[in-house]
C-alpha cells in the first residue's frame, strides 16, 4: 500500500527530454520531484514549465548519493518510482545499431547501474522497438558479445540480479488514446509484489473488446487553427508533388511516370517506401512522429496544406498541453516533442504502478494484442533468445566470462 506520509508515488525522472513521459505520470496521480537531462535546451523547456522542480545534467555526472541529495531525500530514504527512456539511438532500427557499444549505449550502462544502487520500488525504462533486437557488443574493440537480443536480455538480467522482476511488451500508444500509431518497449521492474502485469489498453482499432476506437488526427486537431503556426517548409520540387496528393496518400498515388523522378534514385531501392510524400489521413492515427518531419525517407504533410505538420501540431499529436512551452530553435522543438513519450501511453504506466502499489492488478483484455508484431512481451521474447544463443536451461548470459568484461564486478557476485 502507499504511505500515508506521501500518498502520491514521487518520481525521479531521467532523460526527462520535454517530460512526455513526467506528464503522463502526474496525469495518473505520481509526483515528479526530480528531472535529469544533458540537454542544455530540454533543461531549458523543463525549467519554462516547471521552474521550482530540481534540474540535473548529464547522468554519468551523478552517483546515488549526489541524486538523494539533489531531490532533497536523505540517504536512506525509500524511492518509489525512477523512471527514463535512455537515448535511442544507439538501439534504433534506422541506426547503426551498435547496441551498448557507443556512448549513449554505455549511458545506458550506467542507467541500470544507477538504478540499482538507488534502488526504487519501481523501474519504468522505454525504448524503441529495437531495443529488442540490439546486440551486447563491448565498447573497446566493438566485438561482438551477445548477438540479436542481447543488450536487452543483458539488462534484464542485471535488473534481476538486483531483485527486481521484469515485465515488458511492445505497445502501440494508439492503444492509450494516443492519435498516432507509435510503438515502444515499456519495461516495468519491481521489487516487492506480484509481477506488473502489462499495461491496460483504453482505445482499440474499430472499438474491439468494448474499447473505444482509435483517435483520430482530425479528432485531435479539430479546434486548433491552421495559421498561424511554426512549421519547416518543404522545398519547391516537393511541394509541386505534394500538390497532386490528396489525405492518405503517398508516392505509390502519383503519376507512374513520376514516381521516378520524385524519388530519385530511392526508387530503385528495394523496399516499402511508404514515408516518402506521405501525407497523412484525418480519419486516422497519425504515422510515428519523427524528431524531423521533412526528411525525404520520413517527411509527415498535413492531410490538406502543402507543408509538414508544425510544432503545434506535434504537441497536440503527442497530447502535450497547448501552454506547454518547448524552448529551443525550430528544429530543437520538433526533436524534443518528436523523442517525447506520448501521454496517453505514459499515463497508462503512472496507472499501473499506481494500482500495483495498492494491492490491485488492471489486467488488459485477454488475448489482446498491443502492437503489429509477435513474440514481443518478456516471455516469448527471452525464449527466443535464449535459444538463439544456445543458452541452456538455468544459465544466464552474466555468467559468461566476455559478458563479465561490460560493466562492473556487481554481476559476477549477484550472478553465483
Amino acid at each position: 500500500m502507499i504511505k500515508p506520509a506521501h500518498r502520491k508515488l514521487r518520481v525521479l525522472s531521467f532523460f526527462s527530454g520535454a517530460m512526455g513521459l513526467d506528464l503522463g505520470l502526474e496525469q495518473a496521480g505520481l509526483e515528479v520531484i526530480l528531472a535529469c537531462d544533458s540537454d542544455a535546451t530540454c533543461r531549458a523547456t523543463i525549467k519554462a514549465n516547471r521552474p521550482d522542480l530540481p534540474v540535473l545534467s548529464d547522468l554519468r555526472n551523478y552517483d546515488a548519493a549526489a541524486i538523494f541529495a539533489a531531490a532533497g531525500l536523505s540517504a536512506n530514504s525509500e524511492l518509489d518510482v525512477v523512471a527514463g527512456g535512455p537515448p535511442c539511438q544507439s538501439f534504433s532500427t534506422a541506426g547503426a545499431r551498435r547496441g551498448l557499444s557507443d556512448k549513449r549505449g554505455n549511458v545506458f550502462i550506467h542507467y541500470i547501474d544507477l538504478l540499482l544502487a538507488l534502488k526504487p520500488r519501481y523501474i519504468v525504462l522505454e525504448n524503441v522497438r529495437g531495443l529488442l533486437s540490439a546486440p551486447l557488443v563491448r565498447g573497446s574493440d566493438k566485438r561482438v558479445l551477445a548477438a540479436s537480443g542481447g543488450a536487452l536480455l543483458y539488462v534484464v538480467e542485471c535488473l534481476r540480479a538486483g531483485g527486481y522482476q521484469v515485465s515488458f511488451n511492445l505497445y502501440n500508444a494508439a492503444h492509450f488514446g494516443v492519435p498516432q500509431l507509435r510503438e515502444r518497449v515499456v519495461l516495468l521492474g519491481n521489487l516487492s509484489g506480484p509481477k506488473l502485469p502489462y499495461l491496460r489498453p483504453t482505445h482499440c482499432e474499430g472499438g474491439a473488446y468494448g474499447l473505444l476506437p482509435w483517435r483520430t488526427l482530425g479528432e485531435a486537431l479539430s479546434d486548433l487553427p491552421c495559421e498561424p503556426c511554426d512549421h519547416f517548409d518543404f522545398s519547391e520540387k516537393r511541394r509541386r508533388f505534394y500538390r497532386l496528393l490528396k489525405a492518405g496518400q503517398n508516392w505509390r498515388d502519383l503519376p507512374q511516370e513520376l514516381q521516378p523522378i520524385a524519388l530519385g534514385r530511392s526508387f530503385y531501392v528495394p523496399g516499402g517506401k511508404t514515408g516518402f510524400y506521405r501525407r497523412l489521413a484525418w480519419d486516422k492515427p497519425a504515422c510515428t512522429l519523427v524528431t524531423s518531419p521533412i526528411m525525404p525517407a520520413t517527411d509527415i504533410c498535413h492531410p490538406e496544406i502543402d507543408r509538414p505538420l508544425s510544432v503545434q501540431e506535434y504537441r497536440r499529436i503527442q497530447m502535450f498541453p497547448d501552454s506547454w512551452r518547448i524552448c529551443g530553435n525550430l528544429a530543437a522543438q520538433y526533436r524534443q516533442i518528436g523523442n517525447a513519450v506520448p501521454l496517453g501511453l505514459s499515463a497508462a504506466i503512472g496507472r499501473a504502478l499506481v494500482a500495483h502499489a495498492q494491492g490491485k492488478l488492471e489486467l488488459p483484455p485477454s488475448g489482446f494484442t498491443f502492437s503489429r508484431y509477435q513474440g514481443c512481451d518478456e516471455v516469448s521474447w527471452e525464449a527466443k533468445v535464449r535459444a538463439r544463443m544456445g543458452l541452456r536451461p538455468g544459465e544466464f548470459l552474466l555468467t559468461r566470462p566476455e559478458i563479465a568484461e561490460v560493466s562492473c564486478c556487481r554481476k559476477k557476485s549477484a550472478c553465483k
